[in-house]
C-alpha cells in the first residue's frame, strides 16, 4: 500500500473527517500560496531537524508565516544545538522526500524515534493542511484530529510557542 493510501486508511480507521485537494507537485510554502484551492484552511510548514549528535530528531510544525529560531527551539526542547537533518535521514526515519515533509510521516516511524513539535498557534485550528506523504495533494483536518493520529502512532509531541 502506498504511503499516501496509508494516511487515508489511518484517517478512515479513526473515523476522522478530512478533505483532500489534489494539485501539481509543490515543494515550498511560496509555491502553495499561488494555488487558490490551497487557501481554504490554515497553511503550515514542516521542518525536519536533528540535534548536534544526530541522536534526536524533531518534526517542527508551525504557521507558514512564521520563522523558527533554532536557538530558541533548542532551549525550549532542552536539546543540544539544532540544525536541519539530511534528506537521507528524512527518508530513513519518515520515508519522506524533500518537499513532502508532513506530520503524517510518523505513520512510517515504526520505532517512534521522531518527536513532533507544534507551535501553540495552530493547536485550536479546525482546518490545517498537510501533505499525505506526497506533495501532489493536501489533506485538510483539525488539529484535534491530527493529535488523534499522533497518539495512535505513539510518538512523543510538544506544544510550545515558536
Amino acid at each position: 500500500m502506498s504511503t499516501e493510501r496509508v494516511v487515508y486508511k489511518t484517517l478512515d480507521d479513526l473515523n476522522i473527517k478530512y478533505d483532500i485537494t489534489k494539485h501539481p507537485a509543490i515543494f515550498t510554502v511560496e509555491e502553495a500560496n499561488v494555488i487558490d484551492e490551497l487557501n481554504k484552511g490554515f497553511g503550515c510548514k514542516n521542518l525536519f531537524l536533528k540535534d548536534r549528535k544526530g541522536s534526536k530528531f524533531f518534526l517542527v510544525v508551525l504557521s507558514q508565516n512564521k520563522r523558527a529560531n533554532l536557538k530558541d527551539l533548542q532551549k525550549k526542547l532542552s536539546s543540544s544545538p539544532l540544525s536541519f537533518a539530511s534528506e537521507e535521514k528524512l527518508y530513513y526515519y519518515l520515508k519522506l522526500t524533500k518537499g513532502s515533509v508532513t506530520p503524517f510521516g510518523i505513520l512510517n516511524d515504526i520505532n517512534h524515534e521522531v518527536e513532533l513539535v507544534f507551535d501553540k498557534d495552530i493547536v485550536n485550528k479546525d482546518c490545517l493542511g498537510f501533505h499525505p506523504n506526497v506533495n501532489t495533494a493536501t489533506v485538510w483536518l483539525s488539529f484535534k484530529d491530527l493529535q488523534r493520529v499522533i497518539e495512535k502512532c505513539g510518538n512523543h509531541f510538544h506544544i510550545i510557542e515558536i
